[in-house]
């Protein structure tokens, strides 16, 4: 936990009577107030604030609490401003999760480039295939691919992730390619544990078709269906981030384009704009203007 942060929350839902007014004021989610509340109780051992449907008051432990709660982050701001230069460059550590796929595909080259920008900075990646939650996990930024994002979170999109059909020549020698979206379902597929295991999505001269497809692999992240794939295994959807390299080379044959799968959108998630550090600011600002829309990688496909 991070005991100041939860002290400010704990401090700004006092002057402003509510937790939701708080959420607002700090551009927090209302399950992350919550949560900072929580813990800054269990950290101080005893229950701060009576909690009604009508109105937020201190008991005596809070009231305590408070006074010395404000001295201690009027210290650490005047510390901040002591410490900061205008213009100092970023520096510290940032913990960044994201998915094995588009880490290994995308990620990784832009954080290379980040650091030699800054190399005062350091970068630890957790490349995790689950949705993780920010604050217990201590996560600065979460790199995600969604259809639809959770309303609560606070998010800055940072461009489209579209699918590509595909398969190697290979399996295309011994398997005619279809030539229909509706053909998949006579072929191997090779499916996604989480998106579209059974039931693959695409908008064809502007209608949505969905194909029930089946397949004797699947995988609960896209590196290993890739690598199933060009070992001739089946068809399967891969992000173009990942799959436009082998498309290129010839690797991997694009079927289908005119069917388009279910596009999605990579998001950079993370906990408050408020108080936000300048290395995150920086590393925000960094990936937006990299990752444009269209992405780079879509472009030779």
């Amino acid at each position: 936990m991070d005991r100041l942060i939860a002290m400010r929350v704990f401090v700004t839902v006092v002057d402003l009577g509510s937790q939701s007014a708080a959420a607002d004021q700090l551009d927090l989610s209302r399950p992350v107030v919550s949560r900072y509340l929580a813990e800054l109780e269990a950290w101080v051992g005893a229950r701060l604030m009576h909690r009604t449907t009508r109105k937020l008051s201190l008991t005596t432990a809070g009231e305590e609490t408070l006074p010395r709660c404000r001295q201690m982050l009027e210290l650490a701001d005047e510390l901040q401003a002591a410490v900061t230069l205008p213009g100092d460059a970023p520096r510290g550590l940032l913990r960044i999760s994201v998915s094995t796929s588009f880490g290994q595909a995308q990620l990784a080259a832009a954080v290379t480039d980040y650091v030699r920008l800054y190399p005062e900075v350091n970068v630890d990646l957790q490349m995790l295939d689950r949705t993780v939650n920010l604050v217990d996990e201590r996560i600065d930024l979460a790199i995600r691919t969604s259809h639809e994002l959770d309303p609560s979170l606070i998010a800055r999109k940072l461009t489209v992730c579209r699918s590509v059909l595909c398969a190697s020549p290979a399996y295309l020698r011994e398997h005619p390619a279809p030539q229909e979206v509706e053909a998949l379902s006579r072929h191997n597929c090779l499916s996604h544990s989480y998106y579209g295991k059974s039931l693959w999505h695409f908008t064809r001269n502007g209608e949505d078709v969905s194909v029930p497809v089946q397949g004797n692999i699947t995988a609960n992240e896209a590196s290993t269906l890739l690598s199933a794939a060009l070992a001739g295994a089946g068809i399967t959807l891969l992000p173009s981030y990942q799959a436009a390299t082998y498309v290129q080379r010839g690797e991997l044959v694009r079927l289908l384009p005119e069917a388009e799968p279910r596009v999605m959108t990579i998001y950079a998630v993370y906990a408050s704009r408020k108080q936000m550090p300048a290395t995150l600011r920086s590393m925000l600002d960094f990936l937006a203007s990299r990752f444009t829309d269209p992405p780079e990688w879509d472009k030779g496909l």
